[in-house]
């Protein structure tokens, strides 16, 4: 994607002496509870209300959403309110009901993300439009995918767009709804700096409580700002209700994160640049340790060939993993990041022994 330098001037020209703040309920419930709800935000930091009109659902049975009628109520919202309205759109009919309703942000859902069938029939329908486009990263951890779909919504003359992260699924059972993945944005971020990113904080955490700690890091990260599901009664919201947090909440969030310097003074940098240099060589002593571990992992392909030996030893892979978890857990490493790495170990030393027993 090039030329993207101009993809932050919407952000810009917003004017915020604050991140943005996208917030609103999971679902657009009744017209009762929209307009309650933008009252509600309308003395907090949201500039943007968000509220779910189509809800895809997992599996069928479940709220999937009130439908075009709903789009009465974000605009009654944001007549009676000045805030912006915004909606998740899932294809054509979505794009051509949420224009016409004069809806101000539309967002790709994860789900949606993932096909680019149904990414270039949201772009064909926006060709050319000035609403500001949010793209959510994909329910699997793949950056090329999440990038195509901005690229595909970028090439149909869409200027102002942005991403949301909002976590990635896993197997594995976590703390999390969707892991967050950090360092996938991360290499977003690098790739394309002038890209706006937001976090979607409610949809990595599942509970209400961990929504502050995730927003903090991802102000931590520069990110521009957040989309946060918020309900004045989330208990009793139709759907997502662990994850939502009420307005007042939203209010003293917004208080209290902080929001970092992106430069320190010129002794903070001759610190940092001492401790930056120490991370520098270990970091290299890693990499010459990890080789030297992938070097004895050979020769144990080697024996393994030799004797007609399977490369997985489920024995001893457990034990390995217990074992560097305990060690991990003496020098304040977390086990999801230990379970993480060791796992990553293991998977390149099967790469390795594979690679000779296939020779």
């Amino acid at each position: 994607m090039k030329n993207e330098k101009h993809l932050r001037n919407w952000l810009t020209e917003m004017n915020l002496d604050h991140p943005l703040v996208i917030a609103g309920p999971c679902s657009a419930e009744t017209e009762e509870q929209v307009l309650e709800i933008a009252h509600q935000l309308k003395d907090s930091d949201a500039t943007v209300m968000r509220a779910g009109i189509w809800k895809p659902r997992t599996r069928p049975g479940n709220f999937e959403g009130v439908g075009a009628i709903g789009l009465k109520w974000l605009k009654r919202a944001k007549e009676e309110t000045g805030l912006m309205i915004a909606t998740e759109v899932a294809n054509k009919t979505h794009v051509d009901l949420a224009l016409e309703a004069d809806v101000d942000v539309l967002w790709i859902g994860a789900r949606s993300t993932v096909s680019p069938f149904i990414v270039q029939e949201i772009a064909d329908a926006l060709q050319g439009t000035d609403k500001i486009v949010l793209v959510k990263n994909p329910v699997n951890p793949d950056l090329a995918l999440w990038l195509g779909g901005v690229e595909r919504l970028y090439n149909a003359n869409i200027k102002n767009l942005g991403v949301i992260h909002r976590g990635f699924s896993t197997y594995e059972k976590i703390k999390y709804r969707n892991n967050p993945e950090w360092q996938i944005a991360i290499d977003l971020q690098n790739q394309f700096p002038d890209l706006p990113i937001l976090v979607d904080p409610s949809h990595i955490a599942g509970d209400r409580n961990l929504v502050f700690d995730i927003c903090q890091i991802a102000l931590d990260l520069n990110y521009d700002g957040m989309i946060v599901e918020t309900h004045h009664t989330p208990d009793k919201a139709w759907s997502d209700a662990a994850q939502q947090i009420t307005p007042d909440f939203l209010k003293q969030m917004t208080i209290d994160l902080r929001i970092r310097k992106k430069e320190g003074a010129e002794e903070f940098n001759k610190k940092l640049n001492v401790m930056r240099s120490k991370i520098d060589v270990i970091d290299n002593q890693l990499i010459e340790f990890l080789g030297k571990r992938m070097q004895v992992a050979d020769e144990i392909g080697e024996l393994k060939k030799e004797n007609n030996v399977a490369i997985l030893q489920p024995e001893r892979w457990n034990k390995v993993l217990h074992r560097l978890s305990i060690e991990g857990e003496k020098k304040d490493l977390s086990k999801d990041f230990v379970e993480r790495l060791t796992k990553a170990m293991h998977e390149e030393s099967i790469a390795h022994q594979h690679k000779i027993i296939s020779q």
